[in-house]
């Protein structure tokens, strides 16, 4: 493969992955950007829901990572069947994930949400947006299992044409529920769960016509089950270190009041959606690498991987760029209150000169899930999320303004490309064929 012919393979499947994964922050950004308008307590309680909202969908991010990494190296050893019916399996996975999930968040939701001590107007907000969000989420683990099995075909198009059709479907029934029927945050919750339902329906289907296609059958295989669930395993410990560590940033932000807590929120919500972008990159490597391996090629692993990490160093360059030029238009999108408004524009410069941090911790990740290199990016994760408790409890005793939490989760970042890094030097992760 020459170089301009990887890259085109690169970005056939990283730009429609950029649309399809900015989709959920998407659908929090427009939650933000409306619920801004209804008060500081609304807007604090968003921050609170979605951060707990957060954690649970990203500790089953193996859904999506994990599904295309072993579907590409089943497709990258000859094994077209397989790779259909591992998706199917992917599809079974994620329901029996909301069928343990919702109930818990139903029982431990108020506790949940006045763990963050965000003040009584706040509290009660952020538990009336969970507990309606709480509808959709079968239907967001359904989506990212359903991506998660058409990018390990190789096919990142349709993931992105509903991404696409769902934000549309939710700015559409935000701006009604919430502006013209006047529900307020209710609305905003009920908008997004409606356009989450209409986008899983369409893409589990996508999947299902997949297997009937190559005859395979629908009906749980406990072996391969059994294989997706150790994959996600490791992943799984890997994401809620991760997010543990990203929602401990917004439990420390609530101790400094309601006003750095709502200041955060749209900060950290940019700082999630520019996250979103760069990790289309990271798909990309996902399943071109988990390809390359399984088809016993080290060498185009090795090249591919190369490329998606110069790619994804330089979008964050740009992205952060664009960030600290254009913070102050970007604040006024989601709050016209002074004193918010003012931390807000500080919190995106420190967004935007981490960025090119985050693109190679995030390129990387992307590198080692595609090798099946799982159990080590756990052990890294754990590690990093131990350097921004230390960070925490610096920002907490030092009392400084919200750009001290903004400095931890730098130096979290610089701490994931260090640990990776060191990983993707060796030889360690060039592990090959079918299976991992």
């Amino acid at each position: 493969m020459s170089e301009p012919s990887l890259d085109r393979s690169i970005w056939a499947l990283a730009g429609p992955a950029l649309v399809t994964l900015a989709a959920e922050p998407l659908y929090l950004l427009v939650d933000t950007a409306i619920v801004g308008r209804l008060g500081t307590d609304a807007l604090a309680g968003l921050a609170v829901a979605s951060s707990i909202l957060l954690f649970v969908v990203g500790a089953c991010i193996f859904l999506t990572f994990g599904t295309a990494a072993t579907v590409a190296r089943a497709l990258g050893g000859g094994d077209a069947s397989a790779a259909a019916s591992l998706s199917v399996q992917a599809l079974w996975l994620a329901l029996a994930c909301a069928v343990v999930a919702t109930p818990l968040l139903v029982l431990f939701g108020e506790p949940l949400v006045d763990l963050f001590g965000a003040g009584p107007g706040a509290s009660s907000a952020g538990l009336l947006y969970l507990r309606i969000s709480l509808i959709g989420l079968p239907a967001i683990l359904v989506t990212m299992a359903s991506t998660g099995a058409l990018r390990g075909h190789l096919d990142a198009r349709r993931p992105m044409a509903v991404a696409i059709s769902a934000n549309v479907v939710n700015l559409l029934l935000e701006l009604l529920f919430v502006l013209g029927l006047g529900w307020g945050l209710a609305g905003s919750a009920a908008g997004t769960v409606v356009a989450q339902w209409g986008g899983a329906l369409v893409l589990g289907a996508a999947v299902l016509r997949l297997a009937g296609d190559r005859r395979v059958g629908l009906r749980p295989h406990p072996e391969q089950l059994l294989g997706l669930a150790v994959v996600g395993r490791d992943l799984f410990v890997r994401t809620v270190a991760l997010r543990a560590a990203l929602t401990g940033t917004t439990f420390l932000a609530a101790r400094r009041g309601a006003a750095t807590l709502a200041a955060y929120q749209v900060a950290f919500q940019w700082w999630t959606f520019l996250a979103y972008l760069l990790d289309a990159l990271e798909a990309a490597a996902q399943s071109l690498v988990g390809r390359a391996l399984g088809a016993a090629d080290p060498a185009l692993a090795r090249r591919t991987a190369g490329r998606v990490l110069a790619w994804s160093v330089g979008g964050g360059v740009v992205l952060g760029a664009l960030t600290v030029a254009l913070a102050g238009p970007i604040s006024r999108l989601f709050t016209d209150d002074a004193e918010i408004l003012a931390m807000v524009v500080t919190s995106l410069w420190w967004v935007g000169a981490t960025q090119p941090l985050s693109g190679a911790a995030f390129a990387l990740d992307g590198i080692l899930v595609g090798a099946g290199d799982q159990r080590f990016l756990a052990g890294a994760m754990v590690a990093s999320l131990g350097v921004l408790a230390a960070g925490g409890a610096v920002f907490l005793a030092a009392g400084t303004g919200l750009w001290g939490l903004w400095l931890t989760v730098g130096v979290f970042m610089a701490s994931r490309v260090v640990l990776l890094g060191r990983r993707y030097r060796t030889p360690a992760w060039e592990r090959l064929g079918p299976t991992h």
